[in-house]
């Protein structure tokens, strides 16, 4: 399940950013640094009684202006509006209701998504009746807060969370969507796959880098499987990019397609071979636990004799090895060679990512593979790994109750993994190990 957007929203000097920095670096929230080229003073994922969402900042909305940064600023929030569940509409309890305020509340009701309307720096109970005049933009009852004294946040929080998507239960697996993100540098043939794949110019395709601005989605059937693909833009090294540029805001909506989709096609150049960002890119869909493919694309421009592929391949597989578990395809985008298999090997992808494992096979396979490699020793005790289960699936997800975490060395784990994988496959998707310390005696 993908984290629900929360979007930061409001004319400019509001407090959005002060707001934004207390959620994403206090103890009010858990967080966890996402890595990534957007990260900084774009996104922060964070965490509220145990829900996790993600909560973008933007720029001060100017509804009417002519100046070209405050228009980009404008665009930059119409994104976050676009791509959000949940929308912060942050007013100023100190200035009052203002004409640029109702500007902005009617380009929220028109987005269609749910608004809560917050009054900041309402620093004290005495300024509560300045609240009373914002509930003439039609947006509901006002939330005041104190972003700098950290007043009302909780309440706030609290209505957010009330609006998060809810994960609809999944009861007949043929009837899935399965969601595929196209992923990768700019101009390494993303929208040429994506036309190739749906037999139409559903993206526009250019050669200069950047042509792709927004994740767009399409739906499409084949074979009696339904798929949504989306196309994403380009993703750069982050001192490439401008600071205030609407590409920073197009890379959000690109990593949020990752986090929203069941299998990521991370798209390279033949010609160029794995790059630093290549392996930047994959590594953030490895870490949301994203079942993969690697398609090496442009391998109609490579010059070939017959151990070309196997030797690539091996480099591709060297050079992202903390990846090893994902098939590496070669295509031309250009020709449509090979492209049919990329769906083909996007469904086996989803197949293993979304697989559930008895208990009992489970422990057989665990009791061989112990039995085979004994468990580690260290400080006079043995591990013992009296039992694991399979906790999720998207990815394959298993808890190991044992006696102490701090004996499970780190090779050992990743035996276990190799064991797992060897008797049940799970090509294509990351398996997770969660290790939980359990006293023999307890039932």
């Amino acid at each position: 399940m993908a984290k629900p957007l929360v979007a930061v929203v409001g004319r400019p000097n509001v407090g959005k950013s002060t707001f934004f920095n207390k959620i994403a670096k206090k103890r009010i929230s858990i967080v966890e640094d996402t890595p990534g080229v957007t990260r900084d003073r774009i996104y922060a994922d964070c965490e509220w009684l145990n829900h996790k969402f993600t909560l973008i900042d933007t720029g001060g909305i100017e509804p009417r202006t002519d100046d070209i940064m405050l228009k980009q600023m404008r665009r930059q929030a119409e994104i976050a509006i676009e791509t959000c569940d949940v929308i912060l509409f942050f007013t100023d309890g100190r200035t009052g209701l203002t004409a640029n305020d109702e500007d902005v509340a009617v380009m929220l009701r028109r987005s269609g998504k749910p608004v809560i309307l917050v009054v900041n720096k309402v620093d004290s109970q005495s300024m509560n009746d300045t609240i009373y005049d914002f509930y003439s933009l039609g947006l509901g009852e006002p939330f005041p807060i104190s972003s700098v004294n950290l007043l009302g946040l909780g309440d706030l929080l609290d209505e957010m969370v009330k609006y998060f998507p809810k994960e609809a239960e999944q009861t007949d697996e043929d009837e899935h969507t399965i969601q595929i993100a196209v992923v990768g540098r700019p101009n390494v043939g993303k929208s040429s796959l994506v036309n190739k794949i749906l037999g139409q110019e559903r993206s526009m395709v250019s050669n200069i880098a950047g042509t792709t601005r927004d994740a767009i989605d399409t739906a499409f059937t084949r074979e009696g499987q339904r798929y949504n693909i989306i196309d994403t833009a380009g993703i750069r090294r982050k001192r490439a990019i401008e600071e205030e540029s609407i590409e920073r805001y197009s890379i959000v909506r690109a990593l949020a397609a990752v986090r929203r989709c069941d299998v990521a096609l991370i798209v390279i150049d033949a010609q160029d071979g794995v790059t630093e960002q290549d392996t930047k890119v994959a590594g953030y869909v490895h870490e949301e636990g994203k079942a993969a493919v690697i398609v090496v694309n442009k391998w109609d421009a490579v010059e070939k004799d017959t151990n070309t592929m196997e030797t690539f391949r091996k480099k591709v597989i060297e050079d992202l090895k903390f990846m090893d578990y994902a098939p590496v395809i070669f295509i031309s985008a250009l020709t449509g060679q090979r492209v049919p298999k990329v769906l083909e090997t996007v469904k086996a992808a989803y197949e293993q990512t979304s697989r559930r494992i008895t208990t009992g096979l489970l422990n057989d396979v665990l009791a061989d593979a112990t039995a085979a490699l004994q468990p580690p020793f260290s400080g006079g005790r043995h591990l013992r790994i009296y039992y694991a289960t399979q906790q999720s699936v998207c990815p394959p997800t298993f808890v190991f109750f044992v006696n102490d975490e701090e004996l499970m060395h780190f090779a050992y784990q990743r035996y276990l993994e190799n064991q797992f994988r060897k008797s049940f496959g799970f090509e294509g998707t990351p398996i997770r190990f969660i290790l939980r310390e359990k006293n023999q005696k307890e039932g």
